[in-house]
C-alpha cells in the first residue's frame, strides 16, 4: 500500500451526511414528545410513566378517558356504567350525528363523558371522567344523562362520588336541551348531598361554559390541576361587557384558588395520594394521616 493511500483513507469528511427518507421513517412516530410549555423534547414513554406530566416544567399534558381511570383507580377494579348511551339528534342539527360518529370511531368512547365504579386505595366510589377528545368534552343530554345516572349510582351503593371535568361548554346542537342538563345534574347532586353523600369534584384544563357553572363547582371539595382553565364565559367577552381589562392569570386555576373559589389546586403526581387520604377521612372510623 503506498504511503499516499494511508493519509487518504484516514483522512475525515468535512460534510455532514443527510440522513434518507427511508433513514428517517426508521424513528417511530409518537416516540417523542414536546412540551408545549418548555419546548423540551422527551420521550413520551417516560411522560406517560410521570402521569402525563412534563418532568422538565411540571406542565399537565391533557388525558384522556381511559389513561385518567388507568392512573386514578386500582387495579382491575373499574367497572363501566352506561357505555351504551348514544346521543341522537332531537333538534336535526345538520351533519350532527355525522361528527358524533366520526368521534366514536376516533375516541373508542361512545359520548363525552365515561363513567364507572372503582377504588382508590380500596376506597369504593363512583367516578366520571369528562373527555375533551370527544366534542371538546361539551355537554349535551347524553353527558348529563350518565353524569346524573352515575350520581344515583353513587347514592345507591353509599359510596362517595367524584367527577373529573373537561369541558367546553353546553352543546350547541342540542340547544336548550344540552343547558337543561345543568339543572338536572344540579338537582342529583343535591339529593345525594341530601343524604350524606360525599362529591368530590377535579376540574382539569379546560373547565368551561354550562359545565363550570353546574355539576363542576358543586363539589364538597372542589380541586383543579395546575394551570387548568376555568371559567364561564371567555375573557375577551367579560373584557367587552366590563370594559377593563382581566389580569394575566385571570381564570387559571391558581387565580380562582387565590380568590377562594376552589380549596385546592393538586399536582396530578400528587392527585391520588391526597384524594384517598379524603376517602379514607371519610369512611366511618376514618382517620386523618399525618
Amino acid at each position: 500500500m503506498l504511503i499516499k493511500e494511508i493519509f487518504t483513507k484516514s483522512k475525515k469528511k468535512k460534510y455532514a451526511t443527510i440522513p434518507s427518507e427511508a433513514a428517517k421513517q426508521d424513528v417511530p412516530e409518537g416516540i417523542m414528545t414536546k412540551c408545549p410549555e418548555c419546548k423540551k423534547i422527551m420521550y413520551t414513554k417516560e411522560i406517560m410513566k410521570n402521569v402525563k406530566v412534563c418532568i422538565n416544567c411540571g406542565y399537565h399534558h391533557p388525558m384522556n378517558a381511559k389513561e385518567r381511570f388507568d392512573s386514578f383507580l386500582d387495579d382491575g377494579t373499574f367497572e363501566e356504567l352506561n357505555a351504551e348511551m348514544i346521543s341522537e339528534n332531537p333538534l336535526n342539527f345538520p351533519d350532527y350525528l355525522e361528527k358524533v360518529e366520526k368521534d366514536r370511531k376516533k375516541t373508542n368512547i361512545n359520548e363525552a363523558v365515561v363513567t364507572g365504579i372503582g377504588h382508590v386505595e380500596g376506597n369504593k366510589i363512583v367516578m366520571a371522567v369528562m373527555d375533551s377528545t370527544f366534542r371538546m368534552g361539551s355537554m349535551g343530554s347524553v353527558v348529563g344523562e350518565k353524569i346524573t345516572r352515575a350520581i344515583e349510582k353513587a347514592d345507591e351503593l353509599n359510596v362517595p362520588f367524584i367527577i373529573f371535568t373537561a369541558s367546553g361548554g353546553a352543546r350547541m346542537q342540542e340547544g336548550v336541551l344540552s343547558l337543561m342538563q345543568m339543572a338536572k345534574t344540579s338537582v342529583a347532586l343535591k339529593r345525594f348531598s341530601d343524604n350524606g353523600g360525599l362529591i368530590i369534584s377535579i376540574m382539569t384544563h379546560p373547565t368551561t361554559g354550562g359545565v363550570s357553572a353546574s355539576f363542576a363547582s358543586l363539589g364538597d371539595f372542589n380541586f383543579a390541576e395546575p394551570g387548568a382553565l376555568i371559567g364561564f364565559a371567555g375573557r375577551r367577552i367579560i373584557e367587552q361587557t366590563i370594559r377593563e381589562e382581566l389580569p394575566e392569570d385571570f381564570q387559571t386555576a391558581e387565580f380562582l384558588l387565590k380568590h377562594g373559589q376552589l380549596d385546592a389546586v393538586i399536582n396530578r403526581i400528587e392527585l391520588k395520594e391526597q384524594i384517598a387520604n379524603i376517602l379514607s377521612i371519610h369512611q366511618l372510623g376514618g382517620e386523618l394521616k399525618w
